[in-house]
């Protein structure tokens, strides 16, 4: 394919909780953008805060009606006024209305195969049906594989899997994580995944950016901040019984953590002289570039900005809904990358200090024998310039063998 040949881009990212799949495919659609200088990326997204977010020149957004999920897996329609299934009905039809309208070359799916209750799968069929390449874009870990196997059965997604991707991405290395190893998968479709290796995070050309926050604090960070306040509350627990005078923290609550919760948070952080809170910033890289440390949850984006900037990291992950976070944070420990903590172990002050104290003397994940592969954005890049080589060859054989019938 000729890096100048002019093709599009369709991106889909459910995004019912927090900023993860909305943030990861951004970053995607960045790096595309850099790499061929005529292709047009649009993402769309159900994430009501993706106006909050810079994109680059030729990437844009269809923003689609919220839809959130609950704590127990559950599903509603983020309008007080509407349900659940009309707004997947409405949504459906605004992503039939932009596949339809932007014709794109190459579709790229975040996480969902089919999307939220289905809702892409129409669109898909049509795109494959007229010659688009499709891919499954897929976390480095999804969940236990006991749990996905349950509900991939659920939702039939192996009934679609093979005729609607191209191939699989795995938003990690192969050494890493499989994700899908509790799947009895096809070879067919086993032959067409690939692993891309963590995907990097930079900061704006500008570099490390002059920041209200100043440098050298302790980030706190829970993600989007829908599941963050018990991370939140017990590293406060800490520092205001006076264990960590010595340190600065920032908090950074996101702005999916309930009013309540905010209001309390901010309140018990009053008048403590080392603590900073910030509801919610959407340039996170440079928040992360410029601390000391990172405590967090260990969602993937957090993972990768950790690893890009080289942080000493302490990770407290959530176990459910999904245990994707425990299963990413305890194997990245593994590798000798980062420490973790249970968060029962961290609502006790002395060893939620002691945890503290260790992350200050930890050393970098460079600094590992095996470092984390974050080359991913650049295998992205490289794996949708050959598929999209195989369409320009395809093409022209189908066009000779039309015109050889004449």
């Amino acid at each position: 394919m000729d890096p100048f040949d002019k093709f599009k881009v369709l991106m889909y990212s459910h995004d019912t909780f927090g900023l993860g799949h909305l943030r990861r495919s951004r970053t995607i659609a960045h790096a595309l953008v850099s790499h061929f200088p005529n292709v047009e990326v649009s993402i769309i997204s159900g994430s009501p805060v993706v106006s909050a977010y810079p994109f680059e020149d030729r990437v844009d957004y269809v923003q689609i009606p919220a839809a959130h999920k609950l704590s127990d897996g559950s599903y509603v329609s983020g309008s007080t006024t509407s349900t659940f299934d009309d707004t997947i009905s409405r949504r459906e039809a605004l992503i039939d209305e932009a596949a339809d309208r932007i014709d794109p070359q190459l579709v790229i799916v975040d996480k969902e195969p089919l999307g939220l209750a289905r809702e892409m799968l129409p669109a898909l069929q049509r795109l494959k049906e007229r010659g688009a390449t499709t891919v499954l874009g897929l976390r480095d870990v999804l969940d236990a594989p006991e749990l996905l196997r349950e509900e991939w059965a659920r939702k039939h997604i192996l009934d679609h899997l093979e005729t609607l991707y191209d191939e699989i991405w795995i938003y990690g290395p192969g050494s890493f994580y499989n994700p899908l190893a509790g799947i009895d998968l096809p070879e067919a479709v086993l032959s067409r995944t690939r692993y891309t290796g963590f995907l990097p995070r930079a900061l704006p050309e500008t570099g490390v950016a002059p920041n209200d926050y100043g440098s050298g604090y302790v980030l706190v960070t829970a993600g989007g901040g829908g599941d963050g306040y018990e991370l939140m509350a017990a590293a406060l627990n800490v520092i205001k019984q006076g264990l960590c005078d010595h340190l600065s923290f920032l908090f950074v609550l996101g702005p999916f953590m309930t009013d309540g919760q905010r209001f309390e948070i901010m309140a018990r952080a009053s008048g403590v002289a080392n603590v900073r809170l910030v509801d919610f910033d959407a340039n996170l890289e440079v928040i992360v570039a410029n601390a000391r440390a990172v405590i967090g949850m260990c969602g993937y984006n957090t993972f990768c900005e950790v690893m890009s900037f080289d942080k000493p990291a302490l990770f407290i992950p959530r176990t459910a809904p999904r245990r994707e976070q425990s299963i990413r944070a305890h194997r990245a420990e593994e590798f000798g990358w980062v420490d973790v903590l249970d968060i029962e172990s961290a609502k006790n002050p002395h060893r939620f200090l002691a945890a503290i104290n260790r992350l200050l003397e930890r050393a970098p994940p460079s600094t590992a024998v095996a470092r984390p592969d974050m080359d991913g954005l650049n295998r992205i890049c490289a794996l949708s310039e050959i598929l999209l080589d195989h369409r320009t060859d395809a093409a022209t054989v189908a066009a000779t063998l039309r015109a050889a019938s004449l």
